[in-house]
């Protein structure tokens, strides 16, 4: 094919540029209108959680204990500052892909060429486009020298594909495909060079289109927030009634207004669970810390509890499942094929070393092409120690690979000969052409052909020749080329993606592999790391002939999607979302990037990912590995299962202060409870909550279990129930040690010593059956718990203060107890939990049927 000539262009005028800068904008993608500051702090503190975080504040400031109100006063200020900061991150998605699709670009304006910014293209310029440059618009390609574009991007599929020249007629389609005219916006020229014309900039390009989805794409509101939330409000409604209760009730039988008031504000603080909001920061926090130590960044915090109910994984091919680079899988010479695996020791056997020395002199010097690149690794690989790399040959001259002859020839020049060598790689319909081969034996290696294409192998064919005559001829059919045989491509798997897929399928997630890629290698790639049902694939075109309906009914039992476009990917994941399941989806691409945000949980590849794909999805594997998947999946179970424990504990260990903070008002009876020491409870309750129960490790079963339903929250009835439970036989037991104490007539500080000593003792106890729901408190002392330790000798240490310290003992109104009275608490204590011990060896609390 003749040179492009780019000086008979003239290209578009400075006037009319102007104008259309004018009228349609820059090349550059609009920003969604971002929130201030103000906006989202006005927001967050509108969640109930941090309402009543400030509520509990100011009661604590109300009474003078300002310690304790300056600590829940640091948890807003903490918390607020953590939401604003992640919800400025989320908004950057397309700042990147604005970024991302304004590069630089060479036009040519007023007959000369320029070198302009990406944003400053308008529709109807002529850009000149060069192996190595990134498309800054969508256009139609004028003329063509062997162009060859990687859309990978757009649609996924690791191999370039190859342009031809516009003709009139032609409409504008979808990326991806061989020989279509149309270049877009973002993705990359890997061979050749042309010249296009700009048809749509900005919002209206490919990459435009997938913003503009982006951008309406809204996250939903995580279940346990929703759940958290409604808790709390529920809880902090009927503290506040029986609080108004106590006061006015009180004041109008006892006719002391003041002691009224101090009991509903106690009451107050012994139901307000203001642990739930702290609690579930801190696991969240906490859960997001150890995740970064699997390697896995954690942009969207809830998204670690959501992870591990995840029914779903959608996983994109290219760049996830597999490493978005061509390697050489086999060889086909002499009449067998060698299988060659690029991670071992010069494995090309004798028989294909001449195929693959010619398929590596056929390659450009620094290429781009990925096949090439593929040669190029083998070249410096152990095959170049050897005598076939000829690092001293001249090179004298290229055959570039054309649209009538999709193959290249490079002619070399030895040190020491005068004949040239001719090295040949191409299609192998070209090679055969170049071969000059017959019917039969075009037929014979058709067949192998097909062979290595069904098992989703990319095919070249190789060839040399040798030539004498000083002056070489124009084309490369004016060699005698000897077919030499067949060189087989492939985008290799990552390691450890079937164990992974594995795991997945017995932690009870299904996997779905969406890719742009061709069916026949989708389905190569899901046999080779063990999905199920490969026999069946949907295809993008079958997608945009089916309804939601149907869609919704077939995608049960689908495994493979191919040839899918970005439109289609977040139609699939809302499909999902619409028959109940919870979502993961995992991308590298811009074109993963709407998916990602619609998901549940969108996880996108640290290292080979976009920015796009990585400020629109929730989790980030730093170290593209799958399997960290698994392990993050792992993680989110155990610190769901351990949130659980903590606000199950958190309900029964109110269950007792409240009791004991309003059965004496409601009887006449001497208060127990003041407000230090709620506040003390608190010193024992808080940090049980936020670092015991965090602390745990997983559950024996946590991966061999199917996720909870979608409709399940927190607490299952059951859970409620036992939960409820433990408060009630603890209220229970402490009742009688203190209705027991007043019986003996012994005096009000003691009777208070002896109720509140069983009430921690008890608390204790409440932890330690807490730990674990399916196994019982001796199975786990050999489970380590440093934060356990410290709670109890703090606890311990610091009961003993109050009780025997005489300031102490006057602040909180104690009298000391003899060594009968301690023991008769903790014996008290211990009776509270051990029928839940028992439970747990009937198996009435395991975590498969209550827990979880």
């Amino acid at each position: 094919m003749p040179s492009i000539d780019f000086d008979a262009v003239a290209g578009l005028s400075d006037t009319s540029v102007q104008e259309k800068l004018r009228t349609d904008g820059y090349n550059e993608l609009p920003l969604q209108q971002k929130r201030n500051i103000l906006r989202i702090v006005f927001e967050v503190i509108h969640e109930p959680m941090f309402l009543l975080l400030v509520a509990s504040g100011l009661i604590y400031f109300f009474l003078g204990d300002t310690n304790e109100g300056l600590i829940l006063m640091s948890f807003v200020v903490f918390i607020i500052g953590i939401t604003v900061y992640q919800e400025q991150k989320t908004e950057r998605a397309l700042e990147a892909l604005r970024n991302l699709s304004s590069p630089r670009a060479l036009v040519i304006r007023d007959g000369k060429q320029k070198r302009i910014a990406g944003r400053d293209v308008v529709t109807g310029d002529m850009l000149i486009l060069s192996e190595g440059d990134r498309v800054p618009a969508d256009g139609a390609l004028l003329f063509s020298n062997n162009i060859s574009i990687d859309e990978s991007l757009l649609t996924g599929e690791s191999v370039p594909v190859r342009k031809v020249p516009w003709q009139a007629g032609m409409l504008p389609g979808q990326p991806g495909g061989d020989n279509q005219p149309f270049v877009y916006s973002g993705t990359l020229i890997v061979q050749g060079q042309g010249l296009a014309e700009v048809r749509a900039t900005g919002a209206k390009t490919e990459m435009g289109k997938i913003g503009a989805v982006l951008q309406t794409v809204e996250r939903s509101e995580t279940r346990l927030k929703g759940e958290i939330s409604r808790i709390v409000r529920t809880i902090a409604l009927i503290g506040f009634c029986l609080c108004i209760i106590i006061v006015v009730g009180y004041g109008l039988t006892r006719f002391n207004w003041i002691e009224g008031f101090l009991a509903g504000i106690t009451l107050a603080m012994a139901i307000l669970p203001e642990e739930f909001p702290v609690v579930l920061t801190i696991f969240l926090a906490l859960g997001a810390w150890r995740i970064s130590k699997k390697n896995v960044l954690c942009r969207q915090i809830p998204a670690v509890e959501t992870l591990g109910s995840a029914t779903v994984l959608c996983v994109d091919k290219t760049g996830t499942l597999t490493r978005n680079e061509m390697s050489v899988r086999s060889f086909f010479a002499e009449g067998k094929i060698c299988e060659h695996d690029c991670s071992g020791t010069n494995s090309v056997a004798d028989t294909c070393h001449e195929v693959a020395e010619f398929a590596i002199l056929a390659c450009k010097k620094d290429p781009f092409d990925p096949m090439e690149k593929a040669l190029v690794r083998l070249r410096d690989g152990d095959f170049g120690k050897t005598e076939h790399i000829h690092r001293n040959w001249e090179l004298i001259q290229e055959y570039p690979l054309s649209a009538e002859l999709l193959a290249m020839s490079n002619v070399w020049r030895s040190p020491d000969g005068n004949d040239y060598i001719i090295a040949a790689k191409g299609a192998p319909e070209a090679i055969i052409d170049l071969c000059h081969f017959d019917a039969t034996q075009k037929k014979v290696l058709d067949k192998q052909i097909d062979l290595m294409a069904a098992e989703g192998l990319r095919v070249l064919g190789v060839a040399k020749s040798s030539f004498s005559k000083h002056e070489l001829p124009s084309g490369q059919h004016d060699f005698p080329f000897a077919f030499l045989g067949l060189v087989g491509f492939a985008d290799p798997v990552r390691p450890q993606v079937a164990e992974a897929i594995t795991e997945c399928y017995s932690a009870g997630i299904r996997v779905i592999m969406i890719t742009g890629d061709y069916p026949l290698t989708a389905k190569n790639i899901a046999r080779q790391i063990g999905l199920t049902d490969t026999d069946t694939c949907i295809t993008g075109a079958e997608l945009d002939n089916m309804s939601e309906e149907e869609l919704r009914r077939r995608i049960g039992s689908v495994s493979i999607f191919a040839r899918v476009v970005p439109e289609q990917k977040l139609r699939i994941v809302n499909a999902l979302k619409a028959n109940g399941e919870v979502v993961a989806m995992t991308g590298d691409g811009v074109n993963d990037a709407p998916a990602l945000k619609s998901a549940d949980i969108g996880i996108a590849m640290g290292g080979r990912g976009t920015d796009v794909a990585r400020e629109a999805s929730s989790l980030v594997l730093l170290d593209d590995d799958f399997i960290s998947i698994v392990s993050v999946v792992k993680l989110g179970r155990r610190i769901f299962d351990n949130l659980k424990k903590a606000i199950a504990f958190i309900f029964s260990v109110h269950v007792p202060i409240a009791g004991m903070s309003l059965i004496p008002v409601l009887f006449n009876m001497p208060l127990i409870l003041m407000p230090v020491h709620i506040a003390f409870l608190q010193l024992i309750i808080d940090p049980a909550c936020s670092t015991v129960f965090e602390a745990e490790r997983e559950e024996k079963d946590v991966m061999n279990r199917p996720p909870r339903r979608k409709d399940e929250g927190l607490f299952t009835r059951r859970t409620l129930i036992l939960s409820l439970l433990q408060g009630f036989v603890v209220l229970a037991i402490v009742m009688i040690i203190y209705v027991n104490a007043l019986s003996r007539g012994i005096a009000e500080n003691e009777v208070r010593a002896l109720t509140f000593t069983t009430i921690v003792i008890a608390d204790l106890g409440l932890i330690l059956t807490n730990r674990s729901w399916s196994e019982t408190i001796f199975a786990n002392l050999l489970s380590p718990n440093t934060a356990l330790v410290y709670v109890f000798i703090g606890t311990v240490v610091s009961l003993a203060l109050v009780l025997y310290v005489p300031f102490l003992q006057d602040l909180f109104r104690f009298a000391a107890l003899s060594p009968i009275d301690l023991a008769l608490c903790a014996i008290a204590g211990i009776l509270s939990i051990l029928w839940f011990e028992l439970f747990k060896l009937w198996g009435l609390t395991s975590p498969g049927k209550t827990a979880s």
